[in-house]
């Protein structure tokens, strides 16, 4: 030991000395480290709770959304029934009311004068008024004709009246069982031929007079086209009885114009309406481009392709169905249904799910930029303090060591302990807490109380990375499913069509990732018509999964719908390139093969070319121009091109996963490898032919991480004499 002025080198106090210096060290250099670590985890933590408080505004606003939808389109939808209810049952009164006049006429024509009425004339046109119409092959000139015309004479101003007050009415008539049929309306100059002669009107063959015979009372028509018009409307009539026989009928009728102007006048913005009869078919709507475009004027529109839809009808045919979320093909709509009381028809309003989320995206996005721009603000802010910490350790640092000489004999039994307790830590086993010994009344005890919140802070660290690390093995088993969904939406290659003779098929998917963006598909458009797809989308994982979900279900919509390939490829493209904003794209081989003559059609967007075997030949690739991916660009034409398959000739298709599998040096699988492994045995089965290719790729590619998704399709056609 050496004494130099008042320190003794190499003595106990300089150990001491070293002890507390060296300590105080690695405390500061630790807590620096804590606190260092502790305001990168804030800083996550802030934009943790910014993603929740986001989520959570985004729920509360769509339920408001959500209620506020629910009130406007039940209030419309109910509107919308109540006005055509109420026209009907106006409509119903009217006829009952010509009804009963027509009966006391016709049953006591001695009590009525004859009042003469004439027939149409164009120059009345605009001017209501009453008209004598005449069926086919009927006498005009006849005293019986003549007395019927006087007749009925007798009720032109009760229906003039009559059809001035009923606003929706195109016009109100009667017709009689001898071929007279007198009519109120506006429009005399529609009852003359281009050469100016005034038409016969074959009235008792229409169906509102057939069915009112038959019926017996009051009936509403199916929507049919005005025989002078052609516009499409509604007939409500009723038959006159006189002594237990039909002598003639009464009716009404108004253009569907008129309801679809009353719908309309309740239409929300966003929203539409359409009504649907019986037969489950849309009579009328709203809307004028999208699903429901249909018009006054047009055949009813067949309501298909989606279940959820289907569903939603019938259950508003029989009861109101409240507001539900339905799918229909891409689209997700909220609708609101009503059965109506004097016509069996249903109203149903909708409004589209994507109108009504604009708001609330809006919304959400302006909070997220200014979440954004404050958690920007606190990362700052976090910088700052990080460095005044740095500049405070310094100078603590600087006491500390004048201190440490004043101190070290004070702190030697404590400061032992303490290290000695410090030193046992290790692993898991991060537990430090205070004792008496540490209780001095100094930097000793504070240094003490430090490292028990230090460990206390650890520890808490160390349960978040465990709680990390289960979030993570959570989203890897949601990958897994994932994948499994998506396997399941692909035909099953091993059930599919076991039951069919005049042809063999095989497929199979391999993805590059959990989930991949190639996809096949075969299916029967009818008993005779063989649809058969496959496709590779751009890119792969999650995307290109949803972007393949998305295409696979376009195509066969538009198949089962009954576009040929070509029109469905342009409809789909058409389809997939609106808001395309990544810029993603699908090359598709699609072809419908006539499993009767074995005439197929098949169209070729961007894809690979074909590989054809005739029956006793081998594999060979058909090439031909094609035509672009799907998704790059809207309105192309697809070129479709005819091929024709004889009983024993195969057919094999793939995507690019094949020919561009590399091996160890990169060099490619290629055509020349493809076309060998598939004539390796070409009179194999389609399960065979597959396994060939795969297992000719994988060698090929054995110690190589498969770049890309592998998919392939085989087919056998056998003819239908088997």
């Amino acid at each position: 030991m050496k004494k130099i002025w008042k320190f003794i080198i190499g003595g106990i106090e300089n150990k001491i000395f070293n002890l507390v210096l060296v300590t105080f060290l690695t405390v500061a250099g630790v807590y620096m480290s804590v606190i260092w670590f502790q305001s990168s985890e804030l800083s996550s933590l802030v934009s943790s709770t910014n993603s929740r408080q986001q989520e959570s505004i985004r729920d509360i606003s769509d339920q408001t959304m959500r209620s506020m939808i629910e009130n406007s389109l039940a209030r419309m939808t109910n509107l919308n029934a109540m006005k055509i209810d109420e026209t009907f049952q106006t409509l119903e009164s009217h006829v009952w009311f010509m009804n009963d006049y027509a009966s006391r006429l016709l049953a006591n024509p001695q009590n009525y004068e004859s009042i003469s009425v004439s027939e149409p004339d164009p120059d009345n046109a605009g001017i209501t008024c009453a008209q004598i119409l005449y069926d086919e092959n009927v006498d005009r000139d006849s005293a019986s004709i003549r007395r019927t015309v006087g007749l009925l004479g007798n009720m032109a101003n009760l229906m003039e009246t009559l059809y001035n007050n009923f606003y929706n009415l195109n016009s109100c008539f009667i017709g009689t069982d001898d071929g007279v049929m007198m009519i109120i309306d506006d429009k005399s100059d529609n009852k003359f031929d281009e050469n100016g002669k005034l038409l016969e009107f074959p009235f008792r063959e229409r169906g509102w007079y057939k069915n009112a015979e038959k019926i017996g009372g009051v009936q509403i028509s199916e929507i049919g086209t005005d025989y002078f018009s052609d516009q499409a409307g509604i007939v409500c009539s009723v038959p006159v009885v006189v002594d237990g026989e039909v002598v003639a009928v009464v009716g009404a009728d108004f253009y569907l114009d008129n309801i679809k102007a009353a719908i309309n006048s309740n239409v929300i913005s966003g929203g539409f309406s359409f009504l649907v009869n019986q037969q489950e078919d849309i009579i009328l709507s709203s809307e004028s481009t999208g699903f429901f475009p249909l018009v006054p004027g047009d055949e009813p529109e067949e309501i298909s392709g989606t279940k959820e839809l289907m569903s939603f009808i019938r259950d508003a045919l029989k009861e109101d169905t409240g507001v539900r979320v339905v799918r229909v093909g891409n689209e997700t709509y909220y609708m609101c249904g009503k059965p109506m009381n004097n016509v069996s028809w249903a109203a149903v309003t909708c409004m589209s799910k994507e109108v009504t989320d604009l708001p609330l995206k809006t919304m959400y996005y302006e909070y997220k930029k200014i979440n954004q721009e404050a958690e920007n603000t606190f990362s700052e802010s976090i910088s700052q303090s990080r460095m005044t910490l740095v500049v405070l350790l310094v100078m603590i640092f600087l006491i500390g060591l004048a201190n440490a000489i004043v101190l070290s004999r004070r702190i030697v039994k404590p400061l032992a302990i303490m290290t000695k307790e410090i030193g046992t830590m290790a692993g898991h086993a991060f537990e430090f807490s205070m004792k008496d010994d540490y209780k001095t009344g100094d930097e000793i005890q504070v240094l003490a109380e430090s490292f028990e919140d230090l460990s206390q802070r650890m520890n808490s660290y160390i349960n978040e990375v465990k709680t990390v690390t289960a979030e993570n093995e959570r989203i890897g088993a949601e990958f897994h499913l994932a994948r499994e969904i998506q396997a399941s939406v692909l035909p099953d290659p091993y059930t599919a069509f076991e039951n069919r003779k005049d042809f063999e098929i095989y497929a199979s998917m391999d993805p590059a990732k959990e989930v991949g963006g190639d996809f096949y598909d075969f299916f029967l458009i009818d008993d005779n018509h063989l649809a058969m797809i496959i496709a590779d989308v751009s890119g792969k994982g999650v995307p290109a999964a949803l972007f393949m979900m998305i295409s696979k279900a376009l195509i066969k919509n538009r198949l089962l719908d009954g576009d040929s390939p070509g029109e469905a490829l342009a409809n789909v493209n058409r389809q997939l390139a609106e808001g395309n904003t990544l810029d993603m794209f699908v090359t598709v081989w699609c072809a419908v093969l006539d499993v009767r003559s074995g005439e197929g059609i098949a169209a070729n967007g961007g894809h690979e070319h074909p590989a054809l075997k005739r029956k006793d030949g081998l594999y060979e690739l058909i090439k031909y121009r094609h035509s672009p991916a799907l998704g790059m660009m809207g309105d192309l034409k697809y070129t479709e091109h005819s091929f024709h398959l004889d009983p024993g000739d195969s057919l094999f298709v793939y995507t690019d996963g094949v020919p561009e599998a590399t091996d160890t040096s990169l060099e490619q699988f290629g055509n020349d490898r493809l076309l060998a492994a598939l004539n390796q045995n070409p009179k194999a089965g389609p399960q065979e032919i597959v396994y060939n290719v795969a297992n000719s790729v994988g060698k090929f590619s054995y110690g190589t991480d498969q770049f890309d998704d592998i998919t392939m399709l085989s087919l056998i056609y056998n003819g239908k004499e088997q």
